[in-house]
C-alpha cells in the first residue's frame, strides 16, 4: 500500500500519507504503525504500541467471556393429537427445563394431513404457555418452520424459586385431614379397651 490515512497515537487525523514517511513518523516516536482499516481507501493507519493495544484486546476479550452468562436451550417435542398422559409428562419436563433457568424450543410435528390444520398446533403451544406462564414467558411466538411449528419459552424471574414452605405445610395439613364427604374431619376413635374399663367404673359407682 502506497498511501495510508495516519492516525496519531493520540487520535489525531494526520491526513494521508505515504506509508514510508507514515512509518518514519512512527519509528521516530518509538512506536509501531498499525492498519486498523484495511478495507478503507486508502488504509487507515495508527500509530500506536502494539504489544500494549494487544495486551488490552485480550483483557477485554477475557473479561467479556467471565461476565457471559451461557444460555442452554432445551427442546420439547409435541404431536398434535397427543393423549392426555404424554402431554402432562411433556409439561414436566419444560417446568424442569425453565426451573432450571434454562430456554425451551417447544415443536409440534406435524404428519401426514395434519399440516393442514396448523391452528391445532398454535392451540396446543398456548395451552402449553398457558399451564406454564408464571415460570416462563413466550421469547419467539409460535411459527410454520417447514412441516413442524416452533415456540420458544423462557425462564421468568420466579422460574427456579422454592415455593414458600408455610403454603407447602398448609397444603399438606389439608390433604392429611379425613373427612366424611361432609368437609367434617372424623374424631379418632377410642381403643375397646378403654371403653370397657370406663364402663366398669361408671357400674361400680
Amino acid at each position: 500500500m502506497p498511501r495510508v490515512r495516519l492516525i496519531d497515537e493520540d487520535g489525531t487525523q494526520l491526513g494521508i500519507k505515504a506509508t514510508k514517511d507514515a512509518l518514519v513518523h512512527a519509528e521516530s516516536k518509538g512506536l509501531d504503525l498499525v492498519e486498523v482499516a484495511a478495507q478503507a481507501d486508502p488504509p487507515v493507519a495508527k500509530v500506536m504500541d502494539y504489544g500494549k493495544y494487544r495486551y488490552e484486546q485480550e483483557q477485554k476479550a477475557k473479561l467479556a467471556r467471565k461476565h457471559q452468562s451461557q444460555i442452554h436451550v432445551k427442546e420439547i417435542k409435541l404431536r398434535p393429537k397427543i393423549s392426555i398422559h404424554d402431554y402432562e409428562t411433556k409439561k414436566g419436563h419444560v417446568v424442569r427445563f425453565l426451573n432450571q433457568r434454562a430456554k425451551v424450543k417447544v415443536t409440534i410435528m406435524f404428519r401426514g394431513r395434519e399440516n393442514l390444520h396448523p391452528e391445532r398446533g398454535r392451540d396446543l403451544l398456548m395451552r402449553l404457555y398457558e399451564d406454564v406462564k408464571e415460570i416462563g414467558q413466550i421469547e419467539s411466538n409460535p411459527e410454520l418452520d417447514g412441516r413442524n411449528m416452533v415456540m420458544v419459552l423462557g425462564p421468568t424471574k420466579n422460574a427456579g424459586v422454592k415455593h414458600d414452605a408455610k403454603a407447602e405445610d398448609e397444603t399438606g395439613g389439608e390433604e392429611a385431614v379425613q373427612g366424611d364427604g361432609s368437609g367434617e374431619a372424623h374424631a379418632p376413635q377410642r381403643d375397646e379397651g378403654t371403653q370397657a374399663r370406663e364402663e366398669v367404673r361408671q357400674a361400680k359407682a
